[in-house]
């Protein structure tokens, strides 16, 4: 078994390896390299060489195929920075603020297909399996973004219809990572399958848990100025709860709070949170995730491996992935 330093060393050094930024036209490929140099949390490369290893010491084999991940998540974060004319990521400029759209959106497409190249360097006999689960789980993504998109403009979204959001956009691609190394370390077809089932109920409480971080989380340790969903209008668990929650007076002060663009940042945010917190949606949002945890929990116990030791270290995983303050 390895650590999680071992498996995040190795994925950096293979990213290392492609040697993005020294590929020409120097236009195209570097600004995928800083992207790719921001860093972040690798979670879902991370997640694929641990699930491979729960039924193989030889992790390599879902290497490649983990980077693809990696390159399809950052991707789709480069192409999303474009749509929401977003001025930040990690604490740096975007790619279509530091260099120009164009230049992001092609970018992003090299980092797509760069993504194909990696995914299909896996070992032949996995190979169809991965490239079918990574094709629908992009697919998936783009129809989560699309509806992300058509939230802005409706006032009738559910919290199901969040739900349905949040399972595309977030957790089917945790849910693949997972799936992905099961299949590359030799997985029967009822784990590799309880192992993305693990990955979507996981996916929906880490969402959840930005939801509430966003509103409720330490600025100093988030890293961040909380509350920018709260500006920017964004549906979230929380939002969607208080409108659910809400008498009518209530639900039209909340609207009002929202749309009115004079009111200080700060003044809409403390008096959102106000109502929040009087209408106790950020425990319900705390009981949703529990609720997901167990389902996850559930569907981990189902997985079949030679030693069920080798379970832990992704078990612990999980518990730091929602115990986290940033």
């Amino acid at each position: 078994m390895y650590t999680l330093e071992q498996y995040s060393a190795l994925i950096e050094e293979q990213l290392k390896q492609l040697s993005i930024g020294s590929k020409t036209p120097a236009g195209l490929y570097q600004p995928i390299d800083y992207v790719m140099a921001a860093g972040g949390k690798r979670i879902r490369p991370v997640l694929a060489l641990m699930a491979c290893n729960l039924f193989s010491d030889d992790i390599e084999k879902a290497l490649m195929p983990a980077i693809a991940l990696e390159l399809f998540h950052n991707f789709t974060l480069l192409h999303d920075d474009v749509m929401d004319n977003a001025d930040l990521r990690r604490n740096r400029p975007t790619v279509h603020k530091r260099w120009n759209e164009n230049t992001a959106i092609l970018s992003g497409d090299a980092m797509m297909i760069l993504a194909y190249r990696c995914i299909c360097q896996a070992p032949p006999d996995v190979l169809p399996v991965l490239l079918d689960t990574f094709n629908r789980t992009s697919l998936e993504v783009c129809e989560g973004q699309q509806y992300d998109m058509d939230f802005e403009q409706r006032t009738d979204v559910s919290i199901d219809d969040y739900l349905k959001m949040i399972r595309l956009k977030t957790a089917v691609l945790l849910a693949a990572s997972l799936k992905t190394g099961a299949i590359s370390g030799g997985a029967d077809v009822t784990s590799a399958e309880s192992l993305y089932q693990f990955g979507i109920s996981l996916g929906l409480t880490f969402q959840i848990q930005d939801d509430c971080l966003d509103v409720y989380a330490n600025p100093d340790v988030f890293g961040k100025a909380i509350g920018g969903d709260i500006l920017c209008g964004k549906k979230t668990y929380l939002l969607l709860t208080a409108f659910e929650k809400a008498d009518s007076k209530t639900r039209s002060e909340l609207s009002t709070l929202l749309n009115e663009q004079k009111i200080p940042a700060n003044e809409k945010i403390n008096r959102v949170k106000a109502i929040y917190d009087h209408l106790g949606v950020n425990n319900v949002a705390r009981k949703a995730m529990d609720d997901y945890y167990q389902q996850a929990m559930l569907h981990f116990r189902n997985v079949a491996v030679p030693d069920d030791s080798r379970k832990t270290i992704l078990e612990n995983f999980a518990v730091s992935l929602l115990s986290r303050e940033k």
